[in-house]
C-alpha cells in the first residue's frame, strides 16, 4: 500500500513526487514517457531553464527524485483505476495491481491537431500553441495563425505581439466586423483562403497555389485528457475553450474524494513551469490531506 500513486511522470507528476518523498511518504509513479513537449528541441520561459533542452529538464528531474529511497517508478501504462479514498487500485496494461491511499493524476494532454497536409510533422519545432513558449525565438518575424475555432481570432491578436501576424481562418472562423477591426487595428491580415498543405520550415501552400512563408506558425489544438483512466475511476471532466479536462477544486481534488489531477490535464494556459508550480501545490495538498 502506497500513501500516494501518481499517474504521469512528466514535469507535474515529478513535482507533486518531489514534495511527498520529501515528506517521507511511500510514492509510486506509474510513467508511459510520452512527454508532451517531447518534439520540442528547447524548453523557454522557465525560470533557471530558460533555452534548455526539455528531455534534459526530465531526466535531471528523474534523477534527483531517485535519491529518495521512498519513491518508487514503473514504466508502463495505467489501464484503470478503482476504489476509494484510502483504498485505491489502479491496473497497468501489463496485468499489474497497485494500491495506494490517495491517486493523483498528471497524465497530461493529447493534440488534436488540424488536419492539414504536413502540420503534424512540423508541430512543436515550426507550429506551436504557445507564444510565451516560442514566439521570442521567432525574432519579430512574419507569423502564421491557423484557425481552428472561435478562440483562433484571440490567438491572432495576442501572437501579434510578437510580430506581424496573418490569420488563416480556414474555413474555422468566421471573424465578425468588429473582429475584423480589432485584427486591423493590430496590424493582423486576415486570409481566407484555404490552405492545401505546409512546406519547408514554417510556409504556407494555399488552395490557390499561393506559398507564404513565416518564422513561425501557431494554432490551438483541441486538447483531452491524454488517457481514459481518471474517467473509469468516475472523475467529471470540465469543459473549456480549448476542449476537456479533469474537474478539480482549489485544493486539486477531482469529484472523486482522495483523487487529485495537476498540471496540463487539470489547468489552462500549458506551460512547463506552470505544471510544475501546480504539481507542487497538489504535492503539498494531498499530504495534507494524509496529515489532516
Amino acid at each position: 500500500m502506497h500513501d500516494v500513486i501518481i499517474i504521469g511522470g512528466s514535469y507535474a507528476g515529478m513535482a507533486v513526487a518531489l514534495q511527498l518523498v520529501r515528506a517521507r511518504r511511500q510514492v509510486l509513479v506509474i510513467d508511459a514517457g510520452r512527454r508532451r513537449n517531447r518534439f520540442a528541441d528547447a524548453s523557454h520561459g522557465f525560470l533557471g531553464q530558460d533555452g534548455a533542452d526539455p528531455a534534459e529538464i526530465a531526466r535531471t528531474a528523474r534523477e534527483q527524485l531517485s535519491a529518495y529511497p521512498t519513491l518508487d517508478w514503473i514504466e508502463g501504462t495505467a489501464a484503470g483505476a478503482s476504489g476509494m479514498r484510502d483504498a485505491f487500485h489502479v491496473t497497468t496494461t501489463d496485468g499489474a495491481r497497485h494500491e495506494g491511499r490517495r491517486l493523483l493524476f498528471a497524465t497530461g494532454v493529447s493534440d488534436a491537431l488540424p488536419s492539414i497536409h504536413g502540420l503534424a510533422e512540423r508541430w512543436g519545432r515550426s507550429v506551436f500553441h504557445c507564444p510565451y513558449c516560442h514566439g521570442y525565438e521567432l525574432d519579430r518575424g512574419q507569423i502564421g495563425v491557423i484557425a481552428t475555432g472561435p478562440m483562433s481570432v484571440h490567438q491572432a491578436q495576442m501572437v501579434a505581439e510578437w510580430g506581424e501576424t496573418t490569420l488563416f481562418t480556414n474555413a474555422s472562423v468566421a471573424p465578425d466586423a468588429t473582429e475584423r477591426a480589432d485584427l486591423a487595428a493590430r496590424g493582423v491580415a486576415v486570409e481566407e483562403t484555404t490552405i492545401a498543405r505546409l512546406d519547408g520550415v514554417a510556409g504556407v501552400v494555399l488552395a490557390d497555389g499561393r506559398r507564404l512563408d513565416f518564422a513561425g506558425l501557431f494554432t490551438l489544438p483541441a486538447n483531452a485528457p491524454a488517457t481514459p483512466v481518471a474517467t473509469t475511476l468516475g472523475c467529471e471532466l470540465a469543459e473549456t475553450a480549448f476542449g476537456t479536462q479533469i474537474r478539480t477544486d482549489g485544493a486539486k481534488e477531482t469529484s472523486v474524494p482522495g483523487a487529485f489531477a495537476c498540471g496540463d490535464v487539470a489547468r489552462m494556459p500549458h506551460s512547463v513551469s506552470l505544471a510544475v508550480a501546480d504539481g507542487a501545490f497538489a504535492g503539498m495538498a494531498i499530504h495534507r490531506s494524509l496529515v489532516f
